[in-house]
């Protein structure tokens, strides 16, 4: 008999709150393999005979509510809880478990030495850790990563202590507030560290390999100064312990928001020469712009993902336009014009609130919508509601709803022609777009000359020249 059945007609969180979740966990590169005690509180929402947890590809040696042996079964996707789950009544679950992840972690080799480091973002934290997929249901994680002495071991929130053994430590991280199982992360390696401080405080880790100390500075330039702009500009206080920041080899992305832990491609490890051409300064300000919009609010499913993407992007291109000035700001703006007329060329655009759209979509599209709707109710209007909003919905899920109502209850119009023109429709108000882009000289000046050339609308831009990105 399948335990659970009962939810095709319910989701899990309308019956179950899992509060918190401590780990005690021993990883193993050599095989590929992770292995350890899981300790859950959870509420009971609704009188139920079971419940469940996503595991994949795991094995379970004892499985306890309240220290008493309980009747489970392993589908090797999810592990069904059997006992007689009392409504409003809290719970203790113990796992021990050992998995052979396929995914989400990874063991990597760099210079001989064992590099370890995880990729949650979707659904797959659940392949290391026995974790709720469901990133409706928050809770608050510590982890406990027993490794190698030799090695640094880095995780979400503060490390609280180490315990030091013969050949091993055992490290201690400790959050304090709920966040999404897919930001949950770990990171494991050979590094040296620079430590900052924000100016309200915060720590903030910068980790590097111990040969690229040289590299440092201008991988991770401007970083304090866009976390204290970040910080002013959105006008809620960084919600979390610390900030730490730490490069792995064959990242499958640029950079990844967990939760106080971005990791990122050392590929974006670069020395002063290269600053010039490629640097890490954008995806640095979109990381931590997630620590607010994604981390501390998240969406409640893919048809809201622009409040995530979008919200970064814009905030990181603020963060650029205090250090790079407004010609930059624009000129970025104006790119992102491009590669959108380009998607709707193709016959490939979509709505923003559309959960199939494209990366350009909702991350420039998005970008492109809230720089549009602060135009439109004013910047102190548009501030107030944001920090109304983050406020409003801290660590909660959020739907484009919520943000709007904010939206429209601090500046008092009726937002659904902006619904309409932004949010529902495919079509681009390029016309709208060129009014705004024309505010800024270069831009205008850029496309007078261009316009001579070519049709301005179906151009390909060159990079922004590098002496106009120095305000």
């Amino acid at each position: 008999m399948l335990f659970g059945v009962f939810l095709s007609e319910a989701q899990q969180i309308d019956i179950v709150d899992f509060k918190s979740l401590q780990t005690q966990l021993v990883i193993l590169p050599d095989s590929a393999k992770v292995y350890g005690t899981v300790n859950y509180a959870f509420e009971i929402l609704k009188n139920t005979d079971s419940i469940y947890i996503d595991a994949i590809n795991m094995k379970f040696s004892e499985v306890f509510i309240d220290n008493k042996k309980v009747a489970f079964h392993n589908d090797l996707k999810k592990v069904w809880l059997k006992s007689s789950f009392k409504k409003n009544e809290v719970y203790n679950l113990t796992l021990k478990y050992v998995a052979y992840p396929k995914k989400a972690l990874y063991f990597v080799k760099h210079n001989n030495d064992w590099q370890i480091w995880t990729q949650g973002q979707g659904k797959y934290t659940s392949h290391w850790l026995p974790s709720i997929d469901d990133m409706n249901d928050k809770m608050e994680f510590d982890l406990s990563i027993r490794y190698d002495k030799t090695y640094e071991v880095i995780a979400n929130g503060k490390l609280t202590h180490k315990k030091i053994n013969d050949s091993t430590v055992q490290w201690h991280y400790d959050m304090q507030k709920p966040m999404s199982s897919y930001l949950v992360a770990l990171a494991i390696g050979k590094y040296n560290k620079k430590e900052l401080t924000s100016t309200r405080g915060i720590p903030i880790e910068l980790y590097y390999y111990p040969e690229d100390s040289s590299k440092v500075e201008p991988t991770y330039r401007y970083t304090k100064e866009m976390f204290d702009f970040l910080e002013k500009e959105i006008g809620v206080p960084y919600p979390w312990q610390s900030y730490k920041q730490v490069p792995v080899k064959d990242f499958l992305y640029s950079g990844m928001e967990n939760t106080s832990l971005t990791i990122f491609s050392d590929d974006f490890m670069i020395d002063k020469m290269s600053f010039i051409d490629k640097n890490y300064v954008n995806v640095n300000a979109h990381e931590l712009a997630h620590q607010w919009f994604g981390n501390l609010v998240t969406e409640t499913d893919g048809k809201h993902h622009w409040l995530q993407e979008g919200f970064a992007t814009y905030y990181a291109l603020l963060a650029e336009r205090a250090i790079f000035g407004d010609d930059y700001y624009y000129w970025q703006l104006y790119t992102y014009t491009q590669e959108l007329l380009a998607q709707e060329k193709a016959n490939q655009a979509t709505a923003l609130l559309d959960p199939k759209a494209s990366s350009t979509t909702f991350y420039k599209k998005g970008a492109w919508a809230l720089h549009m709707l602060k135009e439109k109710v004013g910047d102190r209007c548009f501030k107030k509601a944001v920090k109304n909003y983050l406020e409003k919905y801290a660590f909660k899920n959020v739907t484009t709803k919520d943000f709007i109502t904010v939206v429209e209850t601090v500046s008092g119009q009726d937002l659904t022609a902006f619904i309409n023109q932004w949010l529902l429709s495919k079509v681009l108000p390029v016309d709208a777009m060129y009014v705004s882009l024309f505010k800024n000289a270069l831009i205008k000046d850029y496309e007078a000359i261009n316009c001579n050339i070519d049709d301005c609308k179906k151009s390909f831009q060159k990079p922004f020249p590098l002496e106009l990105k120095k305000k």
